[in-house]
């Protein structure tokens, strides 16, 4: 049965396993990347293929048809450029026409847990202060842009850290000589990620700001030491310095979706390291 089309704008690390979920579970699935050359990759999964490109001042597409969706997820993260806090937005504020146009009654934003300062305490959703980073105030910016539009209810999924699938946390020290702050992680797996996006689609939560993370946020130097010594790799520095932390809290979440983390301890991930992963 056909339970409706979800268009995915930018189909990537999570936007093509999303979009494979949701096929499995009845849903017809646009996506979109930014080459041509892509196309057959999501024609192989079932995914109908379309081209976007967005910048500040335009969209560029192949076919508009894209956006004739009943929900529309918007992955597209902001990229590490100067500005970024002004372009972002920017790039966002394009796709409003469209939406308004095709009458798209549901959006799926993907934010992310940089929105919250790095401040020695718990972050909750209605805890919002001024962003640390540029990508951190555009996500802000980009978030308000479209939970202040009423012809279309959005639903924010400020996720955290990304684990699972190829990224195994152990390569990412090796690209840092620093050692770590020993501070709590916030991250969340692939799987998760995947498991709820799907639930506020199937329990039409719609019109909220939901934080995402695993419930338990283990140190640093428990996590990426662990990581390491299972992939064969040196283990990180840790920094003795004291620094500032946040813990971001997903109850509200688990609250609304019922939603139970499959793995609520990023050690939990550790344990399933594939060996070509290692």
């Amino acid at each position: 049965m056909d339970k409706g089309t979800v268009s995915i704008l930018g189909c990537g690390w999570l936007g093509v396993p999303l979009a494979k979920h949701l096929l499995e579970k009845g849903f017809s699935v646009k996506g979109s990347v930014t080459s041509p050359e892509k196309f057959g990759m999501l024609s192989d999964a079932g995914i109908l293929p379309y081209q976007i490109v967005l910048s500040d001042t335009e969209v560029i597409m192949d076919d508009p048809d894209f956006f004739n969706c009943n929900v529309l997820v918007i992955s597209i993260p902001p990229r590490r450029i100067e500005g970024i806090e002004h372009y972002y937005p920017a790039q966002i504020g394009q796709l409003i026409p469209f939406l308004l146009k095709f009458g798209i009654q549901k959006v799926i934003f993907i934010s992310s847990t940089s929105v919250y300062p790095e401040n020695f305490g718990t972050a909750k959703e209605e805890d919002l202060n001024i962003p640390d980073k540029a990508s951190g105030k555009a996500l802000v910016l980009a978030e308000n842009l479209l939970k202040n539009l009423t012809d279309f209810e959005t639903t924010i999924i400020r996720f955290g850290g990304l684990i699972g699938a190829d990224r195994n946390p152990a390569r990412f020290l090796l690209k840092s000589a620093q050692p770590i702050a020993n501070v709590p992680v916030n991250l969340i797996h692939q799987e998760d990620c995947i498991g709820i996006i799907s639930a506020i689609v199937n329990q039409n939560l719609w019109g909220e700001t939901l934080n995402a993370c695993c419930p338990e946020h283990p140190l640093k130097k428990d996590f990426y030491g662990k990581a390491a010594r299972i992939s064969g790799l040196p283990e990180p520095m840790v920094s003795d310095q004291a620094e500032a932390y946040k813990i971001i809290d997903s109850s509200k979440l688990i609250r609304l979706l019922k939603y139970q983390f499959i793995y609520p301890s990023p050690m939990d991930y550790l344990e399933n390291l594939e060996p070509s992963q290692k």
